[in-house]
């Protein structure tokens, strides 16, 4: 009988496990990995070449579909880019906001994270779990931008608006009515500091029920433990930022040793891993979920006892409210060139970074003096953690192919830009 060969196995890109467009080229011996190639380029929107045909507003929306379930992280790193040309800086109440937004943000996306992680490696319960409590942020982003996903609602200078009185209540149908009606709606009577406020209470009794499910799971550790480890020295080597190097033991968080807007006021802890493996990042990003709920909590605090501004009283940046435009010469003016042509930024060269979700998410950005950026280049945390895919893999078995993209928490928009 003739000797088993190594053979190449085709993984993805349509695989459910392969989280919709990577596609991997295994090298395998019988069950076990020896290469995996990982292609990308089935996914290419050209993001920095078309933000660099538009005024600067106009490529906004642009970041939120790069991660599209990180999307207003996204957009933060791109206006910080342009407030550092710019030279300006937003009122303090827009500042807050942001922070608050960039948290709810990591929520929903570390809840998107365990849902599809967890189903990949067979805890189908956490999915449905954690929709739950997504919907109940995706109603935020809704009600400040007027959409769940491409909110759009970051601006130089401060953001599109403030938080609306209201949140928007479930009416009566055919499944709900009643008793049941009013239950569902009890938290979106007050406005919407209230709701978030009572889902920041809700919130880590949710969080028990995730880690009851799963932490001490025999199953769940069998998946996971010893499953991609990478050394502290090899995280830093591959350049890995976010949960994946503060899983291998390294406390390196931008919202810390770089505080941007308001975090150097805020009180949260970093948490980091011990063994650098799967688990580890599986603790890491649900101690995660409690640290973002704090910090929600104290700019909930804040938001109610500041009332104020929260964008830039500047024309040049931001369009004068309808009210002037329709009975004012100039604010009609200032209005028209905003929405023809934008506005003109100073030459010069900037990186700002956020510690998004995933990692860090940096825009380099040179300006020639025009209405539209020169050059856009976009620093994806996920594109260095797939670098990393087959070291992560090797001599594991296939199964664990999924475990490990499952811990690298990949997003296709904004690795394959």
């Amino acid at each position: 009988m003739a000797e088993i060969q190594n053979f190449t196995l085709n993984f993805g890109p349509q695989h459910p496990a392969a989280h919709g467009v990577l596609r991997l080229v295994l090298e395998m011996d019988g069950e076990t990995i020896q290469k995996a190639d990982p292609h990308i380029g089935l996914l290419h929107r050209a993001t920095e070449k078309l933000a660099e045909s538009k005024p600067y507003n106009q490529s906004i929306g642009y970041m939120d579909r790069l991660d599209y379930v990180s999307m207003m992280c996204n957009e933060h790193g791109y206006v910080l880019a342009i407030e550092k040309l710019l030279g300006v800086k937003p009122p303090l109440r827009a500042q807050y906001i942001r922070v608050m937004f960039d948290e709810i943000t990591r929520i929903l996306n570390h809840l998107m994270w365990l849902g599809a992680h967890g189903l990949d490696i067979g805890a189908m319960t956490m999915f449905l779990y954690c929709f739950r409590e997504r919907e109940d942020l995706m109603d935020c982003y809704e009600a400040v931008s007027g959409t769940r996903m491409h909110a759009t609602y970051y601006r130089p200078g401060g953001v599109y608006r403030d938080l609306p009185d209201q949140m928007p209540r479930y009416e009566a149908s055919r499944w709900h009515d009643g008793a049941d009606l009013k239950r569902m709606n009890a938290a979106r009577e007050g406005s919407m500091l209230d709701f978030i406020e009572d889902f920041t209470n809700r919130f880590p009794a949710r969080v028990d029920e995730y880690e009851t499910l799963l932490t001490d799971n025999r199953i769940w550790k069998q998946r996971t433990v010893n499953i991609g480890v990478v050394s502290p020295e090899r995280a830093q080597q591959l350049g890995f930022t976010g949960p994946m190097l503060r899983g291998s033991g390294i406390a390196w968080d931008l919202r810390k040793k770089q505080p941007y807007e308001v975090y150097a006021e805020m009180d949260f802890d970093i948490p980091i891993g011990v063994n650098g493996d799967c688990y580890d990042r599986y603790l890491v990003r649900i101690e995660e979920l409690r640290q973002s709920n704090r910090i929600i909590r104290q700019c909930v605090k804040w938001l109610r006892e500041n009332p104020g501004p929260v964008m830039l009283d500047d024309y040049k940046l931001v369009p004068p409210s309808r009210e002037q435009m329709k009975g004012n010469m100039e604010s009609l003016i200032h209005h028209f060139k905003l929405f023809t042509e934008g506005y003109t930024v100073p030459a010069g060269e900037s990186y700002a970074a956020v510690e998004a979700p995933k990692g860090e998410f940096g825009i380099y950005m040179i300006s020639d003096g025009a209405n539209k950026p020169f050059r856009v280049k976009i620093r994806a945390p996920g594109f260095a953690h797939l670098a990393a895919m087959s070291e992560m893999v090797e001599g594991h078995m296939l199964a664990d192919v999924v475990a490990v993209i499952g811990t690298q928490d990949v997003v296709f928009g904004e690795i394959d830009r």
